[in-house]
């Protein structure tokens, strides 16, 4: 067995260099290291290999070099550097390198890791110093691992003092730890920790379904800190309870009936049938034209019937577009269609469980959409769009328009059975035209809440546009009233409301007594027109505005203003 064998069977390379440090020997692993046959290895300078070795220093002073660290093609080498030395001469140096990839490796990973748990611990400490109450862990040696401060107080000690002790050792009848023997978490118990009554948790500290340890946690330092605390709570359920109130006895004052402005005969007579209707469970069917207050109606039933402690939910049926309408009212379960929320939505008819559901402009629902409506009228089930599990709701419905229903029903646009279903009370609001006797009235109430919206002091009207006022027809009835005035309030600077603080309709009202040959639906017509127009102006263009300011929906609009050929 020749030497050379040997040394090439080493998992070592080892490389040596003569005097001039020539490279005269390199084995196998040496040209495993360099990627390269010995034959271009050796008769190189060992510099042009190993640029940073420190066997010339070797040959210059004798001195061998242990555990020297080299990095070389990505790999990491540790290497010891001897002297060749020969009767007493220095003839050339060998080098024997190790390659510790692997542990350097583990080791930089040791180091992160290292640094990582060292600042998860101070991280961990920060938060248990920050924390006012006491924080003790023990092993399942009963010795101390964790701590605070909060804690370590109530012996006058610093955490390092007693961290590694035997719990015992810090005072003498623990009771936390016992959760260590039962396994079961203890809130609230009431002990004592160096003479002083505290109130305390317990629980046990599992891993891998064994316990392991036992945490205890001081709540409250004092009995005291907890009857001062129920007492804090008790003085907030007591404000919450009084705010609940006056925001329960403001918002019925709202819309209670004491409300809804009129004294004329016939209106009073519909309040006192509607308050007594408010306290069943029937169907109620508000009928009028557009602006009357069918909704102020609708609410002060709500608020003067058994259910004004649930909701009170709204769905115009004109505003919602069909293919939308069923969702909004049903709900929808996840998947359902495109776009359908995660986990599905509650549709209006649940929401309003236990409470009114109030479905206005229901003449303009489609037949398909009436004829769900009559099912979950008759069956009191609604089913969820996507679904086929059928829900109960314990709901009372509104319903309100302005259209002619029976003349729908007569042109099969309206349900007939839907028609007897809604209808079981019939509660018609008459126009503004028809008790232009409360037009006084409304006009103080409504110069009132805008005079504070506003911040002014406008004290009436001049009798000009009093006359003006008594002589309108009034198509768009209260609604149509409340933004005369509220226009006259954006662009009016004295006292008085003024002829020019009024719509140009209005302003030019004389001019349209010769339409009345033409019969009234003209001249309402021409009115309605004239004050699309100018509310258009007023708004500068803004549809949106102009919708809520007519008291139309923003489709209804649009149609308008096709039919009136009006232009922007």
């Amino acid at each position: 067995m020749k030497i050379a064998d040997i040394v090439n069977s080493t998992s070592n390379a080892v490389v040596a260099v003569n005097r001039s440090g020539i490279i005269v020997y390199c084995n196998r692993q040496v040209e495993k290291i360099l990627g390269a046959p010995s034959s271009l290895i050796l008769s190189r300078h060992v510099k042009d290999y190993f640029p940073t070795t420190g066997l010339l220093e070797v040959l210059e002073n004798g001195r061998s070099q242990l555990g020297c660290r080299l990095s070389l093609n990505n790999s990491m080498y540790l290497s010891n550097h001897n002297p060749v030395v020969v009767d007493g001469k220095i003839v050339g140096a060998v080098a024997v390198f190790q390659d510790v990839t692997e542990i350097q490796n583990t080791i930089d990973e040791l180091t992160t890791r290292s640094e990582q748990i060292k600042e998860l611990q101070e991280f961990l400490a920060n938060i248990l110093e920050l924390s006012s109450d006491g924080i003790i862990v023990v092993n399942r040696d009963y010795k101390i691992t964790l701590t605070n401060q909060a804690f370590a107080s109530f012996f006058n000690k610093k955490v390092d003092e007693i961290i590694g002790l035997h719990i015992k050792e810090v005072y003498g009848n623990p009771i936390f730890p016992q959760a260590m023997e039962t396994g079961e978490a203890e809130y609230g118990y009431v002990t004592t920790l160096n003479g002083q009554e505290i109130i305390a948790n317990r629980m046990p500290i599992m891993k891998n379904g064994e316990i392991i340890g036992a945490l205890g946690m001081v709540v409250f330092k004092k009995i005291s800190d907890l009857h001062t605390l129920s007492e804090k709570i008790h003085n907030l359920r007591s404000q919450v309870d009084f705010y609940r109130n006056e925001l329960e006895r403001e918002r019925k004052s709202r819309f209670s009936f004491d409300q809804i402005i009129g004294q004329n005969p016939a209106f009073i007579a519909l309040k006192e049938t509607a308050a007594r209707v408010a306290k069943s469970q029937s169907t109620v069917l508000l009928r009028g034209e557009s602006g009357t207050g069918k909704e102020l109606f609708a609410r002060a039933i709500y608020t003067e019937s058994s259910r004004n402690r649930g909701p009170f939910v709204r769905v115009n049926c004109a505003a919602v577009p069909e293919n939308l309408l069923e969702s909004e009212l049903f709900g929808y379960k996840e998947g359902a269609f495109t776009g359908a929320k995660k986990g599905g939505q509650l549709g209006k008819f649940e929401l309003a469980d236990k409470g009114v559901i109030f479905l206005d402009e229901i003449g303009d629902m489609s037949l398909h959409m009436q004829a769900k409506l009559l099912r979950v009228l008759q069956e009191r089930e609604i089913e969820r769009l996507g679904d086929t599990m059928s829900r109960r709701v314990d709901v009372r419905v509104i319903a309100a328009t302005n259209r002619n229903l029976e003349e729908m029903i007569i042109n099969k646009e309206f349900r007939e059975d839907l028609y007897y279903r809604i209808n079981v009370i019939t509660l018609t609001i008459p126009p503004l035209r028809n008790r232009i006797d409360d037009l006084g009235l409304l006009l103080d109430f409504f110069i009132s809440q805008f005079n504070k919206r506003f911040g002014k002091r406008v004290g009436g009207i001049e009798p000009d546009v009093r006359v003006i006022l008594q002589n309108h027809r009034w198509p768009g009835n209260i609604r149509e009233l409340e933004n005369v005035v509220e226009r006259a309030f954006n662009i009016m600077d004295g006292d008085k409301i003024l002829k020019e603080h009024l719509p140009l309709y209005l302003q030019s009202a004389q001019k349209h007594k010769w339409l009345g040959r033409s019969g009234m639906h003209h001249l309402v017509e021409e009115i309605e027109r004239e004050a699309i127009i100018d509310t258009l102006e007023s708004c500068k263009g803004n549809k949106n505005q102009a919708a809520i300011l007519l008291g139309i929906s923003r489709a209804g609009l649009y149609k308008k203003i096709k039919r009136y050929k009006i232009n922007g």
